[in-house]
């Protein structure tokens, strides 16, 4: 019998398989000729080869319809393991404000995968760039977020060793995104197109580390024709012990 909840297996499973996706999207517009491979020099904005960027390397069909389809489908299971994140934090942290400020900006991330994924950058480029700023730049918030609490609310006296991990993984990912935005102001595309790949492998596997938490949790849907706020199990047998009293 497994000792762990099986929602562990939840984050590493949709971070490996959201690699996986993007990494299929580079090689597939590699293999069209649409970009020049990562750390290469050789590439030319107006010829046929584009700098390797995830949003330019899912720019051109046939990879832009695998690219659209793993940030929208990533993007819903990553709101769900967010969700469940906030259901797992909410009895425990103090600072409610902390833990649904994080859920929200959470969403606004996975709502700006959506954007990245279905508005190509060369055909709206502002709309995709708005995309890109929620998921990068709130996703890093989120990240500082959530390592810090995880250091304050230490479920199964495991906050800090965890929370050292995702302090020192919060920083490369702010790191990165201070890299990839600084490079391409410089026009330095090559770079910057690196900077960016590791931001978003940065990103995944923090999103995995969840495990470690969701191993000690189970997450029940209970669905009831009663539109009451459902009572605990705690609750039931205190009113069922005041009711034999009375009886009595």
């Amino acid at each position: 019998m497994l000792k762990c909840s099986l929602w562990a297996f939840l984050p590493p499973v949709y971070s490996a398989f959201t690699a996986a996706g993007l990494w299929v999207v580079y090689f597939v517009a590699l293999r069209d000729g649409k970009i020049a491979p990562l750390g290469s020099k050789y590439w030319s904005m107006n010829g046929s080869l584009y700098p390797p960027y995830i949003s330019v390397a899912g720019n051109f069909p046939k990879a832009s319809c695998i690219f659209s389809e793993v940030m929208n489908l990533s993007a819903f299971v990553g709101f769900i393991i967010g969700f469940l994140r906030y259901l797992q934090l909410k009895p425990k942290v103090t600072a409610a404000w902390l833990n649904v400020g994080s859920l929200l900006g959470f969403s606004a991330g996975c709502f700006g995968m959506t954007l990245i994924g279905n508005f190509q950058l060369f055909t709206d480029m502002i709309t995709h760039n708005i995309g890109a700023l929620l998921t990068f730049g709130v996703g890093t918030l989120f990240c500082w977020a959530q390592s810090y609490i995880t250091m304050t609310v230490n479920i199964q006296n495991e906050g800090r060793k965890t929370g050292i991990v995702r302090f020192l993984l919060s920083g490369f990912i702010t790191v990165c995104f201070i890299l990839y935005i600084s490079l391409q102001v410089q026009q330095q595309h090559g770079q910057a197109a690196q900077s960016q790949w590791a931001l978003v492998m940065f990103f995944l596997l923090f999103i995995s580390t969840f495990a470690v938490e969701f191993r000690h949790s189970r997450f029940v849907t209970v669905c009831t024709e009663d539109c009451r706020s459902p009572v605990s199990l705690s609750e039931s047998l205190s009113a069922g012990s005041r009711s034999q009293r009375k009886q009595l």
